[in-house]
C-alpha cells in the first residue's frame, strides 16, 4: 500500500520554498527548510516545522550543496526533497544520489532530466515524440564551413544556441553569410565561458514570435494530462516578466491540438510530475524551444484558471498516488496573470538588496501574492532579485488587467526599489492592454523608454 511522506525537505529558498511549505502544511506533512547563514532570518526558516543551516552566504556552499542536503535528510529524517526551481531542480546528478540514499525527489526521473536538459537531446527526443521543432542542424555544428551550409539551407536569418545553454548566453542571430561568422565564434566562446561547453547548434530564427508554453503532467505509469498554456512572451534579455493565461492568441482548438501533442508525448516515455514544453510560436504554428523538468516559476497562473494545486499533485504522484484529476476534469476558469516583482532599480534593472522597511500585500477577490518578504527583513545581495509574484484572477482579460493594477496599486514595498513602476507603465500601453505583443516587444519599448 502507498503511504504518504511524512516528512519533506525543500532544497530551495523565498517564496518558491514558503509554497512548497504551505501545501504540505494543508497535506499534514512536516516540512524541512534548509538555509545559508545570510538566510538564518528568512520567512521560509520561520515557517516551516524545522530548519538546517547548511553552509555559509554564497549558494555553491549552500543551496547547491548536494552533500550538505542529502546530510539534512539524514539528520532530519526527511523522507523526500522537493528542489523548488532554480538551484538543483534540474540536476540529473542530484536527483540519482538522491535515489541513491534511498531519499525521494519530487519531480521526474534523472534520466528525463538529463536528457531534456541538453538541448540537442531534447530538441531530436521531442521531434521523435511527434512535437513539432524549429527547422535547424541535425545536433551540434562543429565548424564555420558546416555552419554556413547549414543556415544556407533553412535560410537566414539564424539564430546560434549553446547546447548547454540558458538564460540567453550563448545565443547570437545572424543575418547574413557575413554576420554568420562573428556569431558563430562569439556564441562559441560565450557558450565556453558560461558552461564550460563550446558546442552550438543552429535553428531558424523566427522574426515575431510568441513565447507560448504547455503545462504537463505525468503520473510516471503513462497517464498524462496538459493544463493548458501560458503566454510568457513579456521577456527582456530571454528572462520573462509578466505571463498570462489562457494566451490572448491561442484558440480553444489549437489549445486542444498542441495540449493532446505534448501530454501524450510525456506519457509515452512515462514522465512524472510537473514538466513544461515551450514553445515559440508564429503564424499558427507551434517550434519546440527546450522542456523544463520541473515546476515553473508562473505555474500559479495555471493554478488560478484549472483550480489545482499542482505542488499538491507533485507530492502526491512522487509518493506513488494517481493523480486526482484526468483530463476531462480540466476545465479553464477565466484569465489569470502574473507579474515577477524584483528588488532592481529602474531603468538599469541593477539588483536593489537591503532592508525592507514595510511591506503590504495587496488582497481581496482574486488576487494572490506569493513572497517572503516581511517589515524589517533584509534581502541579501548573493542570490536571484525575485521578491515576490503578484497573481491575479478575474472572469476574463479585461478583468484580470484590472485586478493587476489595481493590486499594484495596494503593494507597498519601502526602503529597497523594486519593478513596480515597470508594471504601472506596461499596464498603459495599448499593446498589453490587447495581448499584442511578443518576445521583442518589451525590449524594443524599454529602448524606446529609456534607450535600454
Amino acid at each position: 500500500m502507498t503511504q504518504m511522506f511524512e516528512k519533506i525537505l525543500i532544497a530551495n529558498r523565498g517564496e518558491i520554498a514558503l509554497r512548497v511549505i504551505r501545501a504540505c502544511r494543508e497535506m499534514g506533512i512536516k516540512s524541512v527548510a534548509v538555509h545559508s547563514t545570510a538566510d538564518a532570518d528568512a520567512m521560509h526558516v520561520r515557517m516551516a516545522d524545522e530548519s538546517v543551516c547548511i553552509g555559509p552566504a554564497p549558494s555553491g556552499q549552500s543551496y547547491l550543496n548536494k552533500a550538505a542536503i542529502i546530510s539534512a535528510c539524514e539528520i532530519t529524517g526527511a523522507q523526500a526533497v522537493h528542489p523548488g526551481y532554480g538551484f538543483l531542480s534540474e540536476n540529473a546528478s542530484f536527483a540519482q544520489a538522491l535515489e541513491d540514499h534511498g531519499l525521494t525527489f519530487i519531480g521526474p526521473s534523472a534520466e528525463h532530466i538529463r536528457v531534456m536538459g541538453d538541448k540537442i537531446t531534447a530538441k531530436d527526443t521531442a521531434k521523435a515524440l511527434g512535437i513539432p521543432v524549429v527547422p535547424g542542424s541535425e545536433g551540434g555544428v562543429p565548424d564555420f564551413e558546416t555552419a554556413l551550409k547549414v543556415a544556407a539551407e533553412i535560410e537566414y536569418p539564424v539564430i546560434i544556441k549553446a547546447t548547454a545553454g540558458g538564460g540567453g548566453r550563448g545565443m547570437k542571430v545572424a543575418r547574413s553569410p557575413e554576420e554568420l561568422e562573428v556569431a558563430f565564434r562569439t556564441a562559441r566562446s560565450e557558450a565556453k565561458a558560461a558552461f564550460g561547453n563550446d558546442e552550438v547548434y543552429i535553428e531558424k530564427y523566427l522574426q515575431k514570435p510568441r513565447h507560448i508554453e504547455i503545462q504537463v503532467f505525468g503520473d510516471g505509469k503513462g497517464k498524462a494530462v496538459h493544463l493548458g498554456e501560458r503566454d510568457c512572451s513579456l521577456q527582456r534579455r530571454h528572462q520573462k516578466v509578466f505571463e498570462e493565461a489562457p494566451g490572448p492568441c491561442i484558440t480553444p482548438a489549437m489549445r486542444a491540438e498542441i495540449g493532446k501533442i505534448c501530454a501524450d508525448a510525456v506519457a509515452k516515455i512515462n514522465y512524472i510530475g510537473a514538466g513544461t514544453i515551450e514553445f515559440l510560436y508564429e503564424d499558427g504554428k507551434f517550434y519546440f524551444i527546450e522542456m523544463n523538468t520541473r515546476l515553473q516559476v508562473e505555474h500559479p497562473v495555471t493554478e488560478g484558471i484549472f483550480g489545482v494545486d499542482l505542488v499538491r499533485e507533485q507530492i502526491r504522484v512522487a509518493a506513488g498516488l494517481p493523480m486526482s484529476f484526468g483530463q476531462d476534469d480540466l476545465e479553464i476558469n477565466g484569465h489569470a496573470i502574473e507579474v515577477r516583482i524584483n528588488a532592481e532599480r529602474l531603468p538599469n534593472f541593477a539588483p536593489c538588496p537591503g532592508k525592507v522597511k514595510v511591506f503590504h500585500a495587496p488582497g481581496g477577490l482574486g488576487v494572490r501574492m506569493d513572497s517572503a518578504l516581511y517589515g524589517g527583513y533584509s534581502i541579501p545581495p548573493y542570490y536571484d532579485s525575485l521578491i515576490g509574484k503578484l497573481i491575479v484572477h478575474g472572469r476574463d482579460r479585461p478583468e484580470a488587467l484590472a485586478r493587476l493594477k489595481r493590486a499594484l496599486g495596494e503593494l507597498i514595498v519601502d526602503g529597497v526599489e523594486t519593478t513596480v513602476p515597470l508594471f504601472h507603465a506596461l499596464l498603459a500601453e495599448p499593446d498589453v492592454q490587447t495581448g499584442e505583443y511578443n518576445i521583442h516587444w518589451l525590449e524594443k519599448w524599454l529602448e524606446a523608454q529609456f534607450g535600454k
